[in-house]
């Protein structure tokens, strides 16, 4: 359960923060980066902020 809430909270930053830069500042993409560089850290480090907020929420695997 928690992968698909990371994965669905993720895919909404990036496309929300896209729109953003689209409508309102290209400066969003910034956002966009980030995004990106934390699921490519998480791949190689196997840890994930958003997974332990869910964790101290109480959602399980």
């Amino acid at each position: 359960m928690k992968n698909r809430i990371v994965r669905a909270v993720a895919g909404s930053f990036i496309l929300i923060s896209l729109l953003l830069a689209i409508y309102v500042n290209i400066q969003w993409l910034w956002f966009t980066t980030f995004v990106g560089f934390n699921l490519l850290q998480s791949a190689f480090t196997k840890w994930c902020l958003m997974e332990e907020i869910l964790k101290k929420f109480g959602v399980k695997d």
